[in-house]
Formats: C-alpha cells, structure tokens, sequence
C-alpha cells in the first residue's frame, strides 16, 4: 500500500460540487486497490481498521487481523454483484446511486468476537449509519473457484456472498424501488415473502408445524432478533444467492431446510414462481452469474454517480 497509489484511487473519487456546495455526483473506475485509509474516513482508524478498498463509491474498511487476500475476494464479489457483466460499468445505476448518497460501507474485522469489540456508535456518530459486518473468518475465496463449489459439507458456504449482498438489497434496491423491493409489508417482494411464511407476521409466529410456521411455508426464518424488515432481507437473499446456484451443492438443502427449502433455482422457479420472476426480471438488473470474487473488467471507463437526497433514517 502507498500513499500514490491512494491519491490515484481518491482523484478518480472526486466529487463534482454544485453552486449551492452540495455534492451532486462522484465519478467511479472499476479500478480496485487496497490502500491505507484516507484521512476523510479517519472514524475508521480509531475502531482498528488499518485498509480500505472503494468500490464503485462503496467503503470497504477491514482490521489487521483480515487477510488481504479475503479482503480482495470481498472487493471482488461486490464489485461482480454490481457490475455482473464486468464491462467496467455499474449494472444498475439507480441502486447504485442510492447506496453512494448514504455513504454505505462494510467492515471487516478479522473474527465475530472483534467485530462485537468495535465501537460502531463512534461510526454512527460519525456519520456513518448504513454498514455492515463481514468477518474475516466467514469470508472463503476457495468455496466458487471456476464455476465450482468446493464445500467439504453442507454448512460450508462464504459468508462474503451474503453479508455484501445485505447492503446492497436493504440500502439500495429497497430505496430505488420502494413499492417494489420495499423491506415493509405491502411491496411487491414483501408480499411473495408472506406468501412463502404461510402469512404476514411482525414476529415468530408460534405453534405451526414449521419452526413455528405453517405447513405451507418453505420460509421459515425463527431469528427472534431479526424484526419483519430483517426477514425481508434475509429472504431475498436466500432466494437471490437460491437462483445464482451458490446454495446447490451435496448436503446443503439439508442444511438449510430448517429455515429455507428451496436452494437450487430450479426449487425456486417451481416453488416460488413470483419471487423467481421478480428477482429474473432484466429490468431490475439483478446479477445473472454468481460472484466468485474474481473481477476482471474488460475496460476501465469513468462512471458519473448521482448523488440523491437522502431522508430515511434506517
């Protein structure tokens, strides 16, 4: 890491400042390095990060006990989420758009038990109230290798596929279409969700033959924690990385049967034909091609990236 290549990347992140001193827009590369943590973002080093990686607008920031090589893989599985095709521009720039204008970020600590040490209100006070956590240790660049997935059983999976796609779901297609991907009952998503619970319902509900659900659910999500927006979430995410083929592989529906049935595409296009058509549906510009972390853009264009008013507090 050094300081050139640093001021490179920040250039080409420069902002375009209107008459009336707000940021209108930001110009984005494809262009990904790992650099030490600008000065903007200093929040940043007083919770123990020490690297930080931009990509297309989006801050990743990770502690030393993260590898660079599983930082690497997480800045490339985002940037193959956002930029599927790998033409070196961003798929979807409305979503895209949306996850800028709040500054969302992902830090990585190297274990769950660091991330639980990491002073997040000192971030939120900063400013920062749209991240999330990917540890190091969930974080496996070896599970898709060349279109293979390598898991030993079912309960090996990288953890990176879903917690970068969290962001970009909850902060960025939930705002560029609310009626559509809203994370609040009545959307067009939420509604194949309560279909595939067995019903609408704030929480856990109690007493169905499936964890609590009824029989006709293949949803069933008992996080008591994880309020109705969550589950939301949490079922696009199953469905989306369902369709992708990442939960395809020897014991996984096993796995994942206590709290998601269909984890291959062809189980979600027969069984949850709506929610099938809605996240295959081009106009969306959901990712065709399940992200390996192996970005290799074919050019290198300039991307203007609007900046949106934002006035969710979420």
């Amino acid at each position: 890491m050094t300081a050139g290549i640093m001021l490179v990347l920040m250039g080409l992140m420069s902002s375009q400042i209107g008459s009336n001193n707000v940021m209108e827009s930001v110009k984005v590369t494809p262009i990904i390095e790992i650099v030490e943590i600008p000065s903007e973002f200093s929040v940043f080093r007083q919770v123990d990060c020490d690297k930080y990686v931009n990509v297309f607008g989006i801050h990743i920031f990770a502690s030393p006990t993260t590898p660079e090589a599983k930082l690497s893989h997480a800045t490339g599985v985002l940037a193959q989420y956002l930029d599927n095709d790998e033409d070196g521009v961003p798929d979807n720039m409305l979503v895209l758009s949306h996850l800028v204008s709040r500054n969302v970020f992902i830090i990585m600590p190297g274990t769950e038990v660091e991330m639980e040490q990491l002073e997040m209100d000192l971030i939120a006070e900063a400013g920062y109230r749209y991240g999330q956590g990917l540890y190091g240790e969930e974080t496996k660049p070896d599970f898709l290798v060349d279109g293979k997935i390598n898991a030993p059983d079912g309960g090996y999976y990288d953890g990176a596929l879903e917690e970068i796609l969290h962001p970009i779901t909850q902060h960025g297609y939930a705002n560029a279409y609310p009626e559509v991907f809203g994370e609040e009952q009545g959307s067009v998503l939420a509604k194949c969700m309560d279909a595939a619970r067995g019903g609408y319902f704030e929480q856990v509900p109690k007493g169905g033959p499936k964890s609590g659900y009824p029989a006709e659910a293949w949803y069933h999500y008992t996080d008591e924690t994880c309020d109705y927006g969550c589950m939301v979430t949490e079922y696009i995410y199953w469905a989306l990385t369902s369709i992708l083929g990442t939960q395809d592989f020897p014991g996984r529906h096993e796995a994942l049967k206590v709290e998601w049935e269909l984890n291959t595409r062809e189980r979600v296009r027969t069984g949850d034909a709506a929610v099938y058509e809605l996240l295959t549906d081009p106009q969306y510009k959901f990712p065709t091609k399940a992200p390996d972390g192996n970005y290799k853009p074919s050019a290198f264009p300039v991307t203007v990236v609007p900046i949106i008013p934002i006035t969710d507090e979420d």
